[in-house]
């Protein structure tokens, strides 16, 4: 077992290292690389130990930007959205794998991995839409969780928001602690969100022959307008550029033997975490979905696309405790996503510019980014504002996703930077595809929506 380097080192790697500019890089997130060790022979306890990072992960994939796309689908649609859930999912499942991938293999996150590959300007153009894409993504956030304590405690919009910006004091108080710390707490909330949802499917009582039908593919998606314009909502709100920062550098935490067979077996663990950690965030987006069918489909209240009308409906519809069971889960989602995504801001301004700056001080401009437009809007706009904001994050995390997701297809898949680990010619040929397709499909979604402001 070897030591972990000293924070700004990082050890010679294969001869495949020529195929970068440099040799040696600084880690990512220094204050915790390789903190976690990786101890003993037997394979759960391996896997134990690489359980985490998948969920750090997992959690930008049921954010509140999630909940909307999900619930107008379910409301509209009923069940026949669930296959586009499946396979978002499926694609992040791909994406996420490619990423841990190129963090294990090479020593580099994405964003350190785009500064060794492109032209200065280039990586200066990416970092830019990458920290609007985080604004963007904190912002859905910060609203979902201001939405969520105003609907638990009558907290107006303007206070929920300025309230949301302490949780960087709390994510500086559990890194300190040790990124396990972290995880734990991560993992504690995904999990209230799933027993909340578990709660609501038994409340829901759905169609099970309905459900089931839903996740097979039908040829109405793509012929049906509306229904095509909610799938590619769900598919451009479920994968998340930041994510793909994130974590290609969140698994250099553990402390994996620095040698092929030890990055190896990280990879394969890694893998493993990732898809179990993208189950629970499927189940919970199709949970999402389901009850919103089950509720608020053929019940006269098809135009449920809000997050506050579908609180004010289930009571209702479901019985007392619906409505706050759903508001719980919402705040536990929104405030899960924001500690992650403060990390990717540390990450991606560490990766692309090599600039190191206190913890504190990154994680308070990339909250203030977020809230202060947060605050304006809610003052002016009301309910009505924030769900509009909402929406404009989404587009905007739509227009950045093909420029996270094709330098890491096209890292992953050249040998020269990746030696062993490159893709196979099968993987090459499936990822490709998958970017094209997000790519495609978001410029859809993207016009789509102009589109309709214009008219």
């Amino acid at each position: 077992m070897t030591a972990p380097p000293t924070p700004h080192t990082e050890p010679v790697r294969d001869p495949h290292e020529a195929g970068w500019r440099r040799a040696r890089v600084a880690p990512s997130l220094a204050e915790v690389y390789r903190s976690v060790p990786i101890g003993g022979r037997s394979k759960w306890r391996k896997m134990l130990a690489f359980a985490g990072p998948g969920y750090l992960v997992a959690v930008g994939y049921m954010d509140p930007g999630n909940w909307a796309t999900d619930l107008a689908g379910g409301a509209r649609f009923g069940y026949s959205l669930l296959s586009v859930i499946l396979i978002s999912n499926m694609m992040a499942v791909l994406l996420q794998g490619l990423s841990c991938k190129l963090g294990i293999a090479t020593g580099r996150d994405l964003a350190q991995a785009c500064r060794d590959h492109y032209s200065k300007p280039v990586v200066w153009g990416l970092w830019i839409m990458c920290e609007i894409a985080i604004a963007a993504c904190d912002l859905a956030e910060v609203i979902g969780s201001a939405i969520a304590l105003n609907l638990l405690f009558g907290i107006a919009l303007p206070v929920g928001v300025a309230i949301t910006g302490l949780d960087v004091l709390l994510l500086l108080y559990l890194q300190n602690k040790g990124v396990r710390v972290l995880e734990a707490l991560v993992i504690t909330l995904v999990a209230t969100v799933g027993v909340c949802f578990g709660f609501e499917l038994l409340l829901a009582r759905p169609d099970l022959l309905g459900v089931a039908r839903g996740f097979i593919p039908s040829t109405d998606i793509v012929t049906d307008r509306d229904k095509l314009y909610i799938a590619i909502g769900i598919l451009g709100a479920t994968v998340m550029p930041h994510n793909l920062y994130l974590h290609s550098s969140i698994v250099q935490t553990r402390r994996y033997d620095e040698n092929p067979a030890g990055r190896r077996e990280a990879v394969r663990y890694a893998f493993i975490d990732s898809t179990i950690a993208l189950s629970f965030a499927l189940f919970i987006n199709a949970a999402i979905l389901i009850v919103a069918a089950a509720s608020f489909h053929g019940s006269g209240n098809s135009a449920v696309a809000e997050i506050q009308d579908a609180y004010k409906l289930l009571t209702p519809l479901l019985g007392a405790g619906a409505s706050t069971v759903f508001a719980l889960a919402l705040l536990a989602s929104g405030q899960n996503s924001t500690l992650t995504g403060t990390l990717a801001g540390q990450i991606v301004m560490e990766g692309f510019l090599d600039i190191r700056i206190r913890p504190w001080l990154r994680r308070l401009i990339t909250r203030l980014i977020a809230i202060v437009p947060a605050v304006i809007v809610a003052i002016i706009g009301g309910e009505s504002g924030t769900a509009k904001l909402l929406i404009l994050s989404q587009v905007i995390l739509s227009l950045q996703l093909s420029f996270a997701v094709f330098p890491l297809v096209m890292f992953t898949s050249d040998k020269l930077k990746m030696g062993e680990f490159v893709n196979p010619a099968w993987m090459k040929v499936l990822a490709y595809l998958v970017a094209i397709v997000i790519a495609v499909l978001n410029v859809w979604l993207l016009l789509s929506t102009v589109r309709g402001w214009l008219s």
